[in-house]
C-alpha cells in the first residue's frame, strides 16, 4: 500500500516545519510548500525522500495549482491531506495617518496582500484540494486550516490578520458539511501565541512565557482531525495545553434558526431558477 499524501503550504519553518517533520515520522509523504526556497530545499533535502519541495506563493493561482499537480503527481496520482497553513501578518497599518496620495490627492490603494494570503489563498487551495481528492482511487480526503484565536477574538492591532482568521472560521463551518458528501473534511485549528517566524525576534524574547501555546498542543490538534473520518466544519482553539472545540453563537430566534438550517431547499431552488433564466439570455 502506497504512503499517504501531504501537502503543507508554510512548510519551512513555524507549525508548517512541526507538521511536516511530525507527518514524515508517521509514515507520510509530504509536498512541502513555502515562499522562502533557500531553506524549503535545505530542509527538504535533510527529511530525505519522503519529501519534495516547491516554492510556492499561495497568493500566486498558478503557483499553487503548480503545487498541487506536482504533488499528486509525485504521490503516485493520490492526495490525501492538505494542511492550509501559510500566513503574514498586516503589510499596512489601516490606522495609518500619513497615507500616500496619488496626483489627484486620494489614498493610494490599501496593501491587501494579507487577505490575498491568509483568506484568498485558502479558499483556492480548497477549490484545487477538492479536485485531486475527487480523482483518488477512493475519493476524498481531509483540509485542516490554520487561522488563529484572532479568528475568535478581536487583533486590534492587526485587523487585516483578524478579519482573513474570522473569514476562514465562517468558510469552514460553511462549506465543512458540504464537503463531507464528498468525504471530504474541512475543519480550522485557532491556535493562540505559538512561537513561529511570524512573530518578530524582540517581541518573542519578551513575550510571558506562562502565555505561550507549545507546539505540541498544534500536532495534537492535527492529529485529532487527521485521525477522524467524520468530523467537518470543526474549529478548535488551541491554548497553552488545550483544544477548546468552538461552536457558532446560538441563534437569536427561530426566524434566524430557519434561515440558518432550513431554508437550504429554499435558497438550492432559487439559485438554480436564476442560472436557468440567465442560461437563457
Amino acid at each position: 500500500m502506497s504512503k499517504p499524501v501531504a501537502i503543507i503550504t508554510g512548510a519551512a519553518s513555524g507549525m508548517g516545519l512541526a507538521l511536516t517533520r511530525h507527518l514524515v515520522s508517521k509514515g507520510w509523504r509530504v509536498a512541502m510548500a513555502d515562499i522562502d526556497s533557500e531553506n524549503g530545499s535545505r530542509l527538504s533535502s535533510e527529511l530525505g525522500a519522503d519529501t519534495i519541495f516547491q516554492q510556492t506563493d499561495v497568493s500566486n493561482y498558478a503557483e499553487q495549482a503548480r503545487l498541487f499537480s506536482r504533488a499528486f503527481t509525485w504521490g503516485g496520482n493520490r492526495l490525501d491531506f492538505l494542511a492550509a497553513n501559510a500566513g503574514i501578518d498586516d503589510k499596512q497599518s489601516l490606522y495609518e495617518i500619513n497615507e500616500a496620495l496619488d496626483a489627484d490627492g486620494i489614498p493610494k490603494e490599501m496593501n491587501l496582500k494579507t487577505i490575498r494570503v491568509d483568506l484568498d489563498a485558502v479558499i483556492q487551495g480548497i477549490w484545487l484540494f477538492k479536485h485531486y481528492a475527487r480523482k483518488n482511487n477512493t475519493p476524498g480526503g481531509k483540509i485542516v486550516i490554520t487561522s488563529s484565536a484572532a479568528g475568535i477574538y478581536s487583533m486590534a492591532t492587526n485587523p487585516l490578520y483578524t478579519s482573513a482568521k474570522h473569514g476562514l472560521v465562517g468558510l469552514v463551518r460553511a462549506c465543512g458539511p458540504q464537503f463531507s458528501e464528498e468525504n471530504i473534511t474541512v475543519n480550522c485549528i485557532c491556535p493562540s501565541f505559538v512561537p513561529t517566524g511570524l512573530c518578530p525576534p524582540h517581541v518573542l524574547h519578551k513575550f510571558p512565557k506562562e502565555h505561550i501555546t507549545p507546539m505540541s498542543t498544534v500536532l495534537k490538534a492535527f492529529d485529532t482531525f487527521i485521525g477522524d473520518n467524520t468530523m467537518t466544519g470543526q474549529t478548535v482553539e488551541l491554548s497553552l495545553g488545550h483544544l477548546y472545540f468552538r461552536k457558532q453563537p446560538e441563534w437569536a430566534n427561530e426566524s434566524q434558526k430557519w434561515l440558518g438550517e432550513e431554508s437550504g431547499e429554499f435558497w438550492k431552488e432559487a439559485y438554480e431558477s436564476l442560472a436557468t433564466t440567465e442560461g437563457n439570455l
